[in-house]
């Protein structure tokens, strides 16, 4: 039985124990806000804990350890989602494994370098034709949930309709052949008015439409 060893987002090393061989969980980067961490991996588990992703920030969680041909659970909870309703979850797996044939040859901009878009032919994949569970709940719904495993162009998985308050997101991985992949998640949906501002937007229309009803009065 080997000891599971799991890396916190503040850098700490933590032993548990579980029923797996290590997993490596590390909050690589983060942008507009984004923060949480890991908390805990079981056996083919793992649980990214409670994390914070204000509209358009990005975390990118380096996660190495996987065993090859194994089928994994993630599941993350969000604290609150205001402003936007979108998630996006993508894979990225290293350059130069054996397994990236028909990558796109131009990568995206955000992909850092080292890695690439990963797709149905790489060494991990959300697997949209395996029976891999996806889903996001809230209170009062669920949202919608849109993959790319076809296409080649990238592993993608959009929770689309999130509503505010918690939210718990939970997707299903297959590992083919790699042991480490870049997990990145976006809050890339179009932004809420607040209430506030849809007051003012109002009251700016219904100003508009006074002064058009007075300069019509006055011809």
């Amino acid at each position: 039985m080997k000891r599971l060893w799991v890396l916190l987002a503040l850098g700490v090393l933590l032993p548990a124990t579980a029923r797996a061989e290590p997993i490596a969980i590390d909050l690589q980067s983060t942008t507009g806000g984004f923060s949480g961490g890991s908390t805990a991996v079981h056996t083919l588990a793992i649980d990214l804990g409670t994390i914070v992703v204000p509209a358009g920030s990005v975390g990118t969680y380096l996660i190495d350890g996987l065993k090859v041909g194994a089928n994994y659970v993630v599941s993350l909870v969000i604290s609150g989602t205001p402003g936007w309703d979108t998630l996006r979850a993508e894979l990225l797996d290293p350059v130069s494994d054996g397994n990236d044939a028909v990558d796109p040859k131009s990568q995206p901009a955000y992909v850092p370098k080292g890695y690439s878009t990963s797709n149905n032919v790489d060494g991990l994949s959300f697997a949209q034709d395996s029976a891999l569970m996806r889903s996001a709940v809230f209170a009062g719904g669920s949202a919608t949930v849109m993959a790319d495993e076809i296409t080649n162009m990238g592993d993608i998985l959009t929770f689309a309709g999130l509503g505010s308050g918690m939210v718990r997101v939970t997707f299903g991985l297959r590992n083919y052949g790699s042991n480490g992949f870049l997990l990145r998640l976006n809050a890339n949906g179009s932004p809420t008015p607040e209430p506030a501002s849809m007051f003012l937007l109002g009251t700016g229309l219904a100003g508009l439409a006074a002064y058009r009803r007075r300069r019509i009065a006055n011809r």
